[in-house]
Parts: C-alpha cells; sequence; structure tokens
C-alpha cells in the first residue's frame, strides 16, 4: 500500500514539475549528480538516434586505449561522410596530433575527425566496435547501439536514461571535461592557425557553470544535448533528445536551469550583439550537418 501511496506522489510531482517547466525536446532526463535522484523526466526510456552525442563514446574508447596524443594523424578520403554528406573545415591530406583531432571531435562536433580516430583505433574501425560493445557492457547501458563513431548513422540509438550514465562515466575523464567546455581553439591545419569553435552556445555564457557537454543533431534525431551543469549550488545532468529546433533546444536547458536552481533563480537571457548574432547564423549553416 505504501509502494502505491509513493508512486502516486511520483507521479503527482512529475506532473507538477512538467506544468511548471514547459519542455519541447521529445526526451528528458534531469538527475542530480551527487544523489542520483530524478528531477524532471519525459519520455526517458523511449530508445532514439543519438546523432553526435555519440562521440563521447567514441572519446571514451579512444582515451581507454591510452594512445599517443601527439601522433600525428592523416585525415583521409575514407573519413568523409558520404552518408549524410555533411561539410567539414578539415581537410583531406590534414596531418594533426590525435589529441588535437579529439578536440575537434568533441568541441566542434567535426566527423572527419571522429571518424578518423576510429580507423586509426588498434585493430582499425573492427576493433573499435570491438571495444565500443565492450564499453557499452561495462557501462551497463542496455538500451544503447552504436555502429560508428559520428553519430551520422541513425542506427546509433540510445535512451535518456542510459545517456546520463554515459555522461556520467565521460564525466569522470578530465580531458573530455576539459574539451567539451572550452569555447574556442586554435588548431594548426597545414601550417594554417584555424579556429574552431563549441557548438553549444551555453558553454562559456554568462551565468552558466558548465562541466560537460556535448550537442548532437540529424534528421532523424532532431537536437540533442549532454550536459553536466552547476545551478544555485547543486550538480546536475540534463539529456535532451529530439528538439525539433536549436531554440527550443536552448530554451529547455535555460527552463531547467531555472527548475533546478529553484524560486529564487531570476531568468537570465542569452544576448548577442548583431554582428556575433550573423556570426553565429554562417557557423551554424556550415556545422549544421556536423553536429
Amino acid at each position: 500500500m505504501l509502494k502505491k501511496i509513493v508512486a502516486v506522489l511520483l507521479t503527482s510531482f512529475t506532473a507538477a514539475a512538467f506544468a511548471a517547466v514547459p519542455l519541447g525536446s521529445q526526451s528528458v532526463l534531469v538527475v542530480e549528480d551527487a544523489t542520483g535522484k530524478v528531477l524532471l523526466e519525459k519520455n526517458a526510456n523511449t530508445q532514439v538516434p543519438i546523432a553526435s552525442l555519440t562521440k563521447l563514446m567514441t572519446a571514451m574508447v579512444v582515451l581507454d586505449a591510452k594512445l599517443d596524443m601527439n601522433e600525428k594523424i592523416a585525415i583521409d578520403r575514407a573519413d568523409v561522410d558520404m552518408l549524410k554528406h555533411s561539410t567539414s573545415r578539415v581537410p583531406v591530406g590534414a596531418e594533426i596530433s590525435r589529441g588535437d583531432v579529439l578536440q575537434l571531435a568533441l568541441m566542434s562536433s567535426d566527423n572527419r575527425a571522429a571518424a578518423s580516430l576510429a580507423r586509426t583505433f588498434p585493430g582499425g574501425l573492427a576493433g573499435f566496435k570491438l571495444a565500443v560493445r565492450q564499453k557499452i557492457r561495462t557501462l551497463g547501458l542496455t538500451q544503447t547501439v552504436i555502429e560508428e563513431p559520428t553519430g551520422l548513422s541513425p542506427q546509433n540509438m540510445s535512451t535518456a536514461t542510459d545517456l546520463v550514465k554515459m555522461a556520467a562515466a565521460a564525466g569522470s575523464y578530465p580531458e573530455i571535461r576539459r574539451i567539451t567546455t572550452d569555447t574556442k581553439d586554435i588548431i594548426d591545419i597545414k601550417g594554417r592557425k584555424v579556429e574552431y569553435h563549441n557548438t553549444n552556445r551555453l558553454v562559456g555564457a554568462k551565468g552558466w557553470d558548465v562541466g560537460l557537454s556535448k550537442t548532437g543533431y540529424t534528421e532523424e534525431a532532431g537536437r540533442c544535448l549532454i550536459m553536466r551543469f552547476k545551478s544555485a549550488g547543486k550538480d546536475a545532468t540534463l539529456v535532451l533528445l529530439n528538439a525539433k529546433a536549436n531554440s527550443a533546444r536552448l530554451m529547455d536547458a535555460a527552463n531547467i536551469r531555472r527548475f533546478v536552481a529553484g524560486p529564487n533563480e531570476k531568468p537570465k537571457v542569452l544576448k548577442a550583439s548583431v554582428k556575433s548574432k550573423k556570426k553565429a547564423v554562417k557557423q551554424a549553416k556550415r556545422t549544421r550537418r556536423a553536429m
């Protein structure tokens, strides 16, 4: 009887929470890091494509292999996206250190960079897939399937519940925390200094304390986001899957942040100058298919 009462109360709480927190993403899960307490939940066990959220798994597997981060990797034609024909600012033939390639794959969500990490993995792509399957089992991700390193394939699928676990695991890697919270970096590409930016504009934004971040986008997956953040002294992890627009994804994150902080939190609006907005639009067009 007590269990039934608790279940009813939890259901009532969830309904009340969603009434107070409008969310546009198809699947949502927000968890308090210290306790594992679920703060918000919406279709958390629905298995859907995860787009470039995949790259967190790619990074973990590469780091687990303890490969030489200073070793140069040559971007090959085999790394070019022939599935979605996404663009990349990393040219074929460029030789880049594995550490910088990892930076591009995580921070800028570059697909050629992610593909090259798998291609140069011990045992090649087959060895990479085997390592990914082992990692999925180790983390207890029972609803996760990852077939390739970029997230371009709609066969890369998971749930918000599994992705919270993946975020927790990724957060244990200092390199992943650092890279995914860099706002930008300058990489040497064929002797030319090229500036790359984080695909998540909340990283470095006023009022946001982000500890880990990864965006994702394909037509099948919609706009996705994994983010660990601090709000009013509370550490939390959010997973947003299949938002219909980037603006909806950002709005969901902002609403969740205010919910986690509590009633004393004052709304903060991201502001951008006309010039920066134009720049953001151009950058979005370049990276839209890479996220």
